[in-house]
Parts: C-alpha cells; sequence; structure tokens
C-alpha cells in the first residue's frame, strides 16, 4: 500500500525529531508524517530515578527557543495539567526527568503527523520521480522528497562484555532489573557521568538494607563534574557551530574527545551528596563499597556455575593490572550512534567523512545534494556538543524548517555570544 507523496517524513521519535513534528505542525506548507517503531513516546525509563532532573532548564522544551507562542511549550503542559503554579512556586528551573517524559507524550498526543508501532524496513530512492520511498513492516510504503533522521543512539556495551553471557545490564535497564540487582552478594558499575553517578547514589543510599558489596569502577582520571559556567555555554552558540564546523575534520575528532566534559559530566551537586552520603554512611563503620577512578575495563569473563563476572581491568597510570570479581554488573558505558541498516540502499546518496560517519554539513544535511536528508543529532563531530543537546534542538529544527521551506519561518539566531572564537 502506498501513499500520496509527502514533503518530507521524519524517522525516529526521540526529543528532537518531536520538537520538529511540533515545529512544522502548524506549517501548511508542510506536510510531514513521523514514523516510530516504539507503540509509544518513551525517552531513558529504565533511569526514572527518583528526583533525577534534566541538566537543562526547562526553557529547552520541545519549542520555546525557537517559537515561544507555541502550544507545545513546557509552560503550557504545566498550565494544561494544573501544576504550573506549583512549579513557579518550586522555584527549580530543571523538569524532573519522568515529568519531561510526561510532557514529551502530552505533545506527541495531540500532533496528527505521528505513527507509531511501524518500523522502518527499507529506505530507496526512485530518481524518475525524485523521491525517497520509505518502505515499512506494516506493509505500508510511504514516499517523500526528504528525509529527517531522528533514530538517536543506541545503548553501547564494550566489545570486552557483548555475548558475555549471564544477566549484565546496560543502564538504560537500570530501574526494571534494580530488586533482581540488589539480591546480589556484589555490585559493579562501570563507567562514568551522570547515569552512573544517579545508579551509584540510588544503590549506596540502600547498601545497608541488602549488603552488597557496591564498586564504581571508571577510566576517567576523576569524577568529573559537568561544566556549566555560563562562558562555557556559549560554546552552544550558533558562532560556535559556526566556528566548529569550518575546522579540519582532524583537528574536529580531536575536540570532540576533549570536549567530552562538556556533556557527558555529573551534576557537581550531585557529586557533593555522593560524597556526603558516604561520610554520614561511614560515621558507622567501613562502608562496603570502592570507588576506582583511571580503570580501563579490558576484559571480562562470566562463570554461570557461581554466577560471577570476573572484569580485567587496567590501571592507566600505573600501568597495572588487576581484576574483580561481581555477581551484578551494570554497564554505564553510553550510546553510539550507529547507521541504520534502512539506509544501505541509498548509502551514494549520502556523504561520508574520512571516518567513515556522516559527513555532516552546516545545514544538518547529510546527502550530496545538500537538501534532502537531515540529520538529528549523531553530530558531535561536525557540530560539537551542540548535537546531543536539547537546548539546541529547537535552533537545529529552525534551521531545518527554513531548509525545506527555502525561507525563514522561525527566526533563527546567528549572533548570541559575547566571546569570539575564531582568530
Amino acid at each position: 500500500m502506498s501513499t500520496q507523496p509527502l514533503d518530507f517524513i521524519g524517522i525516529g521519535l526521540g526529543p528532537f525529531n518531536l520538537g520538529l513534528a511540533c515545529l512544522t505542525e502548524p506549517i501548511d506548507e508542510l506536510n510531514g508524517l513521523f514514523l516510530e517503531s516504539k507503540p509509544d513516546f518513551e525517552w531513558h525509563s529504565g533511569m526514572f530515578l527518583e528526583g533525577a532532573h534534566l541538566q537543562t532548564p526547562f526553557m529547552s522544551d520541545l519549542v520555546t527557543l525557537a517559537d515561544p507562542t507555541s502550544p507545545y511549550s513546557f509552560l503550557n503542559y504545566l498550565k494544561e495539567k494544573g501544576r504550573l503554579y506549583s512549579f513557579y512556586i518550586r522555584e527549580n528551573f530543571y523538569p524532573l526527568r519522568t515529568e519531561y517524559n510526561d510532557y514529551c507524550r502530552w505533545a506527541a498526543g495531540k500532533l496528527s503527523g505521528v505513527r507509531f508501532s511501524t518500523t522502518v524496513t527499507q529506505v530507496t530512492y526512485d530518481e524518475t520521480a525524485g523521491q525517497y520511498v520509505v518502505a515499512t513492516d506494516t506493509g505500508e510504503t510511504f514516499r517523500a522528497a526528504r528525509l529527517v533522521l531522528g533514530t538517536g543512539t543506541p545503548a553501547y556495551v564494550p566489545e570486552s562484555c557483548r555475548d558475555l553471557g549471564g544477566d549484565a545490564i546496560h543502564n538504560s535497564r537500570y530501574l526494571p532489573d534494580k530488586e533482581a540487582l540488589q539480591r546480589k552478594k556484589s555490585i559493579t558499575l562501570v563507567g562514568s557521568g551522570q547515569s552512573a553517578a544517579e545508579i551509584y547514589y540510588d544503590l549506596l543510599s540502600e547498601i545497608d538494607v541488602h549488603g552488597y558489596q557496591l564498586n564504581w569502577v571508571t577510566r576517567s582520571p576523576r569524577f568529573f563534574p559537568l561544566e556549566y559556567t555560563k562562558l562555557t555555554l556559549e560554546m552552544t552558540s550558533p558562532e560556535y557551530v559556526d566556528y566548529f564546523h569550518a575546522l579540519p575534520e582532524q583537528t574536529r575528532y580531536r575536540l570532540e574527545t576533549q570536549q567530552k566534559g562538556l556533556f557527558k559530566g555529573i551534576d557537581g551537586e550531585l557529586i557533593d551528596a555522593i560524597f556526603d552520603l558516604l561520610y554520614q554512611k561511614n560515621l558507622a563503620g567501613p562502608v562496603a563499597t570502592r570507588l576506582l577512578t583511571n580503570s580501563a575495563l579490558r576484559t571480562a569473563a562470566y562463570d554461570g556455575a557461581s554466577g560471577t563476572y570476573t572484569l580485567g581491568f587496567h590501571q592507566e597510570e600505573q600501568e597495572k593490572d588487576f581484576t574483580v570479581d561481581t555477581e551484578g554488573l551494570i554497564l554505564a558505558t553510553g550510546y553510539k550512534y550507529s547507521v541504520p541498516a534502512f539506509l544501505e540502499p541509498v548509502r551514494d546518496r549520502l556523504r561520508w567523512d574520512g571516518q567513515g560517519r556522516f559527513d555532516v554539513a552546516r545545514n544538518y544535511s547529510i546527502d550530496t545534494t545538500g537538501r534532502a536528508v537531515f540529520l538529528q543529532n549523531a553530530g558531535v563531530h561536525t557540530h560539537s556538543i551542540t548535537s546531543p543537546d536539547l537546548g539546541m534542538g529547537a535552533y537545529r529544527n529552525a534551521y531545518i524548517v527554513r531548509e525545506m521551506l527555502g525561507r525563514e519561518y522561525y527566526p533563527v539566531e546567528k549572533t548570541i555570544a559575547f566571546q569570539e572564537f575564531a582568530a
């Protein structure tokens, strides 16, 4: 079954493509459709720990920084839910993670151009019609002149832990598996960043109740706080994107590694709360917990008879190897973009850089024409820390809308920074 051609098709419905859906909904000249494989909107539900909040303020919602008058704003969501005054009195601009997810579900429920439970299986190109043909698992086929890819970044599992056996989990599945983990004699958390810190604090809070040994091991030299000073935040600006994108490819890749602490660090207040909790619990005697830095996971093995993992680490400053035995294993190893298999038939229509990754143009396009296939997120190597930043989602979508329309519908800021980035 095929439908009438559309102006664009969005594939995947995370916060970024959901924001694009909200911003294009009132534009009569753009007839779009968004396809999502999940049955409903879901954003990191396995990490809805009590009290966990976003690391960006509520203005980094789906639409506000592009259109403050949009009916899909977070403030309008609060008003409809009867919580606007409570949020105001709370005097905390950072929405709870569960609240943000509910807000996104609220917005998705108001949109006409969203299809859930629809998995894209293949994308081809019709040269005669000049259209992308999107096939789905429902048997339907959709056509459009443009695509916007928003499939997100899948959970990353280190090579040493793939096909390991046992019940090791990625942190994205923490809450559903928490009770089973706490029945074990020992739990080891590998990785750093906000998610790892939230899980460690949660497990440390209940260590007295369950009596497990709790280990937190990270390759990082220390438990880095997220840098959130105001002049640093100017690196999430149009001027910095212009500057970063124009740098040589090898320089951008070097900076990609160096700048991880600018968007993958831990909230400073949480780091302090962890220390305070450790201090409090140690008043009654040593707590069964270890925090290890500079330690890279090199090997992993699972013994099914004993239900124990043996993890091999390398202390990078001492250049020494050591092992940790543990019954429970949580991999807080982040997320890594992989090119969707459904794009293989149109691979020759897409641009690739010297590292085999998408060569993302300044206007967020990745196709050879520079105006037909756009990418959400997955562009840290071309657009720096603005790529995964929720606060830049509305800016990027306003930019994409302008590219699709050929005119500016939502004003796109060009200069907001006080500092100069280029010589």
